[in-house]
């Protein structure tokens, strides 16, 4: 096993293989993941994998691209753990990372650095809470995160700041709002300048963009395939009804909606209620007009 990251102490930091999450420096890894063992997430096949900072550095690297102005996604190659993107948005307030990955490679840190570091760090859920302890102190950065989900921090840090209610603003024009769904504190990032300033919501998989980019969908559990409840899905495009934004970014490589998104919303939580329901009629959600009866396509 390599050595722990950032700030030392006994023992090694070990980093779950599933799922990326890290736990408190130890001399042995934890008997198992609480959050792989949760019915939202899953232990592979093979069982209980570990790995720590220095091993999966030797192996990985983080891979840079931009999406468009002042947007950086950042993915780590080859894939590790879900495979998640996370992003780095530039605002006149300074950096905030949106999302984190379990890598912190070498690279990555400069490349930050030289971006003007990070101000803040907010991530959407517990899945992708990863190694963000390091994140913040490389960067000295506090890390935001609903108050809903304390319970899954596995690795406590003096960084992570808890926050409540329905929104909360990180910078003038970046706001978190807590959608809920996927985990109780699942949260979502509004960025106004994005899309030309027309607006971007970097929904994670609290909204999750689909294969048809025309589409999203909202699970309780994605690799097991569970629903949420339609009450919940019209909970959360009633709150997104109010959050103007024409783009949005998902948790996965290539998964964007580059425009309509509040339509691809709200049309999308219509047929999942729908579907649901299994009585054919499609919701019309907040403020729309069902198409007609029968037609479950629109």
């Amino acid at each position: 096993m390599g050595k722990d990251g950032p700030g030392g102490g006994e023992g090694f930091v070990s980093i779950c293989t599933a799922c990326g999450t890290s736990y408190p420096p130890a001399a042995a890894p934890p008997p198992l993941c609480p959050i792989c063992e949760d019915a939202r997430q899953y232990v592979p096949d093979g069982g209980q994998g570990w790995t720590t900072p220095d091993r999966l550095a030797a192996g990985h690297a983080n891979r840079w691209s931009r999406p468009e102005p002042d947007l950086f996604a950042i993915e780590t190659a080859p894939a590790f753990g879900i495979g998640q993107r996370a992003f780095l948005v530039r605002t006149p307030a300074g950096n905030v990372l949106w999302d984190c990955l379990a890598l912190l490679d070498a690279a990555t840190r400069e490349i930050v650095e030289a971006l003007g570091g990070l101000a803040a760090i907010a991530i959407s859920h517990p899945h992708y809470y990863t190694t963000m302890q390091d994140w913040a102190d490389a960067f000295g950065a506090p890390v935001l995160l609903h108050e809903d989900d304390r319970e899954w921090v596995m690795r406590p840090s003096p960084r992570v700041r808890f926050w409540s209610g329905e929104e909360r603003e990180l910078a003038p024009g970046c706001t978190l709002t807590r959608l809920g769904g996927h985990f109780a504190g699942g949260t979502a990032l509004r960025w106004a300048a994005g899309c030309g300033g027309r607006g971007a919501l970097l929904s994670s998989d609290i909204v999750q963009v689909a294969a048809d980019r025309g589409r999203v969908s909202f699970m309780w559990s994605y690799p097991n395939m569970l629903p949420l409840p339609a009450e919940t899905v019209g909970a959360i495009a009633e709150k997104l009804s109010r959050v103007p934004f024409e783009r949005i970014y998902g948790a996965f490589d290539g998964r964007t909606v580059r425009e309509g998104g509040g339509r691809v919303v709200r049309d999308s939580a219509r047929l999942y209620r729908a579907l649901l329901r299994g009585d054919g009629r499609p919701d019309p959600g907040p403020g729309g007009t069902a198409p007609p009866q029968g037609d479950l396509s629109r």
